[in-house]
């Protein structure tokens, strides 16, 4: 094994580390004002989980009813968030949103329409209006396509198959980032004046996820963590009610929300549309964790198939209808012989999506640190304890402009500190042992062990004595991690997990500890030991870097909305379900 120095030295106005959605609007933005910058991906341009959030994209249009507003969204999104959300960013996403929408639909992206029109929009669970706006059920697809051709216009640069390692600061300032090139392994080290995170969320951390294996690892939270910056709220982890549970190859796989907002009803093997026990107001279409807990209670409790699922049955719909909203379903099932327009799919709760993340002031998305900027689901704040669905998407383009005005704004008013040598040999130094390490344990291995550990102790259900047992097994992980046996090289998917391993550990303690303690069940986190909401723990919840690899945690009281969005809170609207019947 060839100890290497960085053999690539690159220099940007703004580095961008994440090249989804959030991550894309803050380069054109940046683009727009004429600011240099270089975005990153792990994966091929274009390919980023962006494209798996299919639903749709909120934004109070009013469509279809014309009484919403933007303040109704964000009181929606308080509620679904339990009041634990930064008040800031909610205001700033829900009043921001139609203008975003309006944008992309200039830039190309092809909306469903209405008879008259205008931009068509569904429901989608604990929304009291119909403002998700969609196309077919490939809207994050269509996002995507959109942000890329307009990237390409604008001939913006990006790398693909870069894997960040660390970031680099100097005098409490932002200097660049080191990482290496998957495709030839070289080392590569990135001098920037200014660095955004938007490198996505921690679900694969779970057994089961959403996400595919070796992303959303949490290499964001644990970037921002180890430079310093506060993680918060992360024992919020949102389990959608409706991930796949076959093929082997697809199990956790997203079935879109879109097919419950569209009328579809979940029923257990005994025949009952069991919804009607847990929430007879707003049946399939309440907030994502109360579904998804219902599904978990009717499995365990012996009513779910073979496969440990329960049923979605959308067939009661008209077979064109359902061909015409929701395409990639159809096609999906299909595939593995099931017709959606005739029988159910087998669905189980899966993780899909972290509330909880770094620390950002939202009027800015910067970090504590000068330079160093997040967005999107790396970020704590915008949804509190459970995210609102259709608010995933909208966060990006929104606050992805935010970060791209504010640096663009700002960036020759600062110092821009160089990035050090002796900085980037030591890190250097320190991917060449991973990379020679040759001890016991496979990174695989160990990342299994992890997974399931995190769904067995800080999963759907949760107490005291099981978080307890998983900080224990956590601590016996990080022992064996090291002691790891890789001697790859960085080209190797072996060395992308030893990596991962890294970093999926310092997240995991965060998830831990925070869930720890909280002594209540709030949202997405459910105590078995303590299963009522206490007023009292209105309070967010931080993790703060102590050196040397600890943490400590603080506890802060969560922010109050404006006078207008309390109004729209008091005003108690809510989604009439029945209306789908």
């Amino acid at each position: 094994m060839t100890t290497h120095v960085a053999s690539e030295s690159v220099s940007t106005d703004v580095l961008v580390i994440g090249a989804g959605g959030a991550g894309l609007r803050t380069s054109i933005e940046l683009a727009k004002h004429d600011i240099d910058c270089l975005v990153l991906g792990k994966r091929a341009h274009g390919d980023a989980h962006t494209i798996w959030a299919a639903g749709g994209i909120n934004a109070s249009l009013g469509s279809l009813d014309p009484e919403d507003r933007w303040e109704i969204h964000a009181a929606d999104t308080l509620d679904e968030g339990h009041f634990v959300n930064d008040p800031t960013a909610v205001e700033m996403l829900c009043r921001r949103a139609p203008d975003r929408i309006r944008e992309l639909a200039e830039w190309g992206m092809a909306f469903d329409r209405t008879d008259a029109g205008t931009i068509n929009q569904r429901y989608f669970g604990a929304q009291s209006f119909r403002r998700t706006c969609f196309v077919g059920d490939r809207t994050g697809q269509a996002l995507m396509d959109t942000l890329v051709q307009k990237a390409m216009d604008l001939d913006i640069p990006y790398r693909e198959n870069l894997y960040i390692t660390d970031l680099v600061t100097e005098g409490g300032r932002a200097a660049g980032a080191v990482g290496f090139d998957m495709d030839s392994g070289r080392p590569v080290a990135f001098d920037a004046d200014a660095v955004v995170i938007a490198a996505g969320g921690h679900t694969s951390l779970y057994r089961r996820s959403s996400s595919r294996p070796d992303e959303n690892t949490g290499d964001a939270q644990a970037l921002a963590f180890e430079a310093g910056v506060p993680l918060r709220d992360m024992e919020f982890v949102q389990f959608h009610p409706t991930g796949k549970v076959k093929p082997e190859a697809e199990v956790g796989h997203l079935v879109t929300e879109a097919v419950r907002g569209e009328g579809g009803r979940l029923y257990n093997t005994e025949g009952e549309r069991f919804m009607e026990r847990y929430s007879p107001a707003q049946m399939e279409l309440d907030a994502r964790d109360v579904v998804a807990r219902a599904n978990e209670q009717e499995i365990r409790e012996g009513r779910g198939t073979e496969n440990d699922a329960v049923l979605l049955d959308i067939s009661h719909r008209d077979d064109d209808y359902v061909h015409e909203r929701l395409p990639r379903m159809v096609e999906e099932f299909a595939e593995h012989g099931v017709d959606i327009t005739a029988e159910p799919m087998e669905v189980a709760p899966t993780a899909h999506y972290a509330m909880g993340g770094i620390e950002v002031n939202f009027e800015t998305a910067e970090t504590q640190i000068d330079g160093l900027y997040a967005v999107g689901e790396c970020t704590a704040g915008v949804h509190g304890a459970n995210r609102l669905g259709g608010n995933s998407l909208i966060e990006t383009v929104v606050f992805g402009e935010v970060a791209g005005t504010h640096i663009a704004e700002t960036l020759g008013t600062r110092p821009s500190p160089a990035l050090s040598e002796a900085a980037v040999r030591d890190q250097v130094a320190a991917q060449d042992a991973l990379a020679t390490a040759d001890g016991r344990h496979a990174p695989g291995d160990l990342i299994e062990r992890l997974r399931g550990l995190m769904w067995d102790h800080a999963g759907i259900l949760r107490d005291e004595d099981g978080l307890l047992q998983g900080l224990r097994a956590l601590q016996q992980l990080r022992a064996d991690a090291d002691d790891l046996a890789v001697q790859a090289d960085r080209t190797s998917r072996r060395y992308e997990r030893a990596q991962n391993l890294g970093v999926m550990l310092t997240t995991a303690e965060t998830i831990l500890r925070g869930a720890l303690e909280r002594p209540e069940s709030r949202g997405a986190h459910a105590r078995t030991d303590h299963d009522t909401k206490d007023p009292a723990w209105r309070q967010n919840i931080r993790c703060l870097p102590a050196g040397d690899g600890n943490m400590d945690i603080d506890v802060a009281a969560a922010g109050t909305p404006s006078r207008r969005v309390q109004e729209a809170v008091d005003e108690e609207h809510e989604l009439d379900y029945h209306h789908l019947e």
